[in-house]
């Protein structure tokens, strides 16, 4: 335990360091097995230091433009993948809404299909 708050404090750090030298972060985690399902606190990490308009642009379109994929990923627009959420709230007023494993997320469709509605 004593390791991982080390850990998380440099990359806390670091995600202050980058965003304050205007770098395009990606969002994302390598969280496998058991522990996929806590993938979400993600969003609920990078609060503590970043903005939450800026957590999601990380998610959508900084990812996109990082994967090569404008215009494909990260945004709704005719031909583009249509993975989209509908949430139970605000996330620019609170991102914690999109860290709780999709209990606040009333609509979610993926890949053009409704997955939960």
């Amino acid at each position: 335990m004593q390791k991982l708050d080390s850990v998380v404090d440099h990359a806390m750090n670091g995600l202050e360091i980058m965003q304050r030298a205007g770098v395009q972060m990606g969002f994302g985690t390598d969280l496998l097995g058991d522990m996929h399902n806590r993938q979400c606190t993600e969003f609920t990490i990078r609060s503590e230091v970043l903005e939450p308009i800026d957590i999601l642009r990380s998610a959508t379109s900084v990812n996109a433009k990082l994967l090569g994929q404008e215009g494909m990923l990260g945004c709704i627009t005719a031909g583009a993948f249509a993975d989209i959420l509908v949430v139970d709230g605000n996330p620019l007023e609170n991102i914690e809404l999109l860290a709780a494993n999709g209990e606040k997320l009333s609509v979610i469709m993926a890949d053009g299909a409704l997955i939960k509605y």
